[in-house]
């Protein structure tokens, strides 16, 4: 009876199929998504909303979170930590939805990747020219580690990375509240309620 256990097991194990996602085809597939629900003739508020959605599906909002905060996180207890992730995914959400909001049905093409390790892949992409924009060159970090979930890590946008300058802005707000983290909380609380 074992052994017919142990053979069912082994070939359940070589029957199941590992999906991955390919990060251009995510990215893609995330775009479309977003494109969608911005060519909708919906109110902007309803638009932010849907946009959220997206957003906690497709972004590693704890790892930008974290990376955002750079060596501050190690002066943090557990209890801190907490508030702080909760407090930056409230403004990330915000942040990243508002913007997004303000396009009229973006069109981004993705153009190619460029695998860095196991853990990373750039996925190149354009946002397309209108009349009322120039074109736009758009890289997107892709956090690979687990290929069934790819996540975003980070947008270099022409160059300059959005979680660079997030984590440049938290830690002037740091470093000029003599390193307080209460000062960056506070700042975090006053953006979401706004």
């Amino acid at each position: 009876m074992k052994k017919v256990l142990l053979i069912l097991f082994i070939f359940s194990l070589n029957t199941i199929s590992v999906h991955s996602i390919e990060p251009d085809v995510f990215v893609q597939s995330t775009v479309n998504r977003a494109s969608q629900i911005l060519s909708k003739d919906i109110s902007k508020e309803e638009k932010i909303n849907q946009l959220k959605y997206i957003a906690k599906e497709t972004v590693d909002i704890r790892g930008v979170g974290y990376y955002s905060l750079g060596s501050a996180r190690k002066n943090l207890n557990n209890n801190q930590k907490i508030k702080y992730l909760k407090l930056f995914e409230s403004y990330f959400l915000k942040s990243f939805s508002s913007r997004l909001a303000e396009y009229t049905n973006p069109e981004i093409e993705v153009k190619d990747k460029k695998i860095l390790n196991e853990n990373y892949t750039i996925v190149k992409s354009l946002l397309v020219k209108t009349s009322e924009r120039p074109e736009v060159k758009i890289d997107w970090r892709i956090y690979t580690k687990d290929p069934e979930n790819p996540l975003i890590r980070d947008l270099i946008i022409e160059g300059l990375s959005l979680a660079r300058t997030q984590k440049e802005e938290f830690s002037s707000i740091l470093n000029s509240n003599d390193g307080d983290i209460n000062a960056l909380f506070k700042t975090l609380e006053e953006f979401s309620k706004n």
